[in-house]
């Protein structure tokens, strides 16, 4: 009698862990069709937020697609980036295609504090609603944390570029939309920040931050009408990936962007897209802690980067 409970008690268990996991992949599965089907179609209006959109890192790759985009949604723009030659000629392209403002302000991410002032005072008086925080750097040299090439420069440089610019561009512009009670932050990260990534470790820990303070930020302040979403692309065809083929998982930066944007205020953490959305599913199924530790996947990650380095290098 008693192993007869025992088995029924099991059975029952195990079809309501098997009923659980059935509702959290359907419930996963429609949300996805929301955000990423229907959403072509049926999105929100962003233009709530204000008249004015900023983004950072603007001159190119994801950040111009992003500017180009927002500008054909009916935002004037800022583009904020190192280079002032660049910044004029995006600054043109979007005021002639799309006839919205481009406001340009020249700043090097790579610094400390002390740039941020101006870029403070170049934002004033605007009615600003979206806010990008997009920039960011890759090694420069090798890829490994200890090495001849990571000098102490490089380490301050990617975490000045990817970290701070990110908390002194909120520290900068939530307090206004808060004012207005609204506002939209959507900032980039990578999926190279769900996991650790060997040979990469800087730049993936760069990218856990950027999702850990949006996701905190988000439950902040979604209450007080400022939705702050984290993108976490997998790989987009640009200069810091070489420009790599589009493909069946490969996608441009504009292709990127504009589904990307559909997602705005469906969801607060994202791959951006369908394609990198199923892949980031495939990834969290296969790379377990125990593949990601394993020597096997260290050898592979020592001899793809290798690879990439070589490619670089030719350029």
């Amino acid at each position: 009698m008693s192993d007869s409970v025992l088995y029924q008690g099991l059975t029952l268990l195990g079809f309501l862990a098997l009923g659980y996991l059935v509702l959290k992949h359907t419930f996963k599965l429609l949300k996805g069709f929301r955000v990423h089907i229907l959403s072509q179609w049926w999105r929100k209006d962003l233009r709530k937020y204000g008249g004015w959109a900023v983004v950072t890192g603007a001159t190119d790759g994801i950040g111009k697609s992003y500017a180009k985009e927002l500008a054909k949604m009916g935002f004037n723009v800022v583009l904020i980036s190192r280079t002032l030659e660049k910044l004029q000629k995006v600054a043109a392209e979007i005021e002639k295609e799309s006839g919205r403002k481009a406001k340009i302000i020249q700043a090097d991410f790579t610094g400390g504090a002390e740039i941020y002032p101006n870029i403070d005072e170049g934002l004033k008086d605007l009615d600003i609603g979206i806010l990008v925080n997009n920039v960011g750097m890759a090694y420069k040299g090798s890829l490994e944390f200890i090495s001849s090439d990571n000098k102490s420069k490089d380490i301050t440089d990617m975490m000045n570029c990817n970290v701070m610019s990110m908390l002194h561009m909120t520290r900068i512009l939530l307090p206004r939309m808060l004012e207005r009670k609204k506002g939209l932050i959507i900032n980039i990260s990578s999926e190279a920040g769900t996991r650790p990534y060997p040979r990469i470790n800087l730049y993936t820990a760069t990218k856990v931050f950027v999702d850990f303070f949006s996701r905190s930020l988000n439950i902040d302040y979604q209450p007080k009408g400022v939705t702050v979403q984290c993108v976490m692309p997998l790989i987009v065809s640009t200069n810091m990936t070489q420009n790599v083929k589009k493909n069946l998982l490969v996608k441009t930066s504009d292709d990127f962007a504009r589904e990307a944007l559909n997602t705005a205020g469906l969801t607060s953490r994202t791959s951006g897209c369908l394609s990198h959305s199923i892949q980031s599913f495939l990834l969290d199924l296969f790379l377990t802690e125990t593949v990601m530790s394993s020597t096997m996947m260290a050898w592979i990650a020592h001899h793809t980067l290798r690879i990439i380095m070589k490619i670089q290098k030719s350029d």
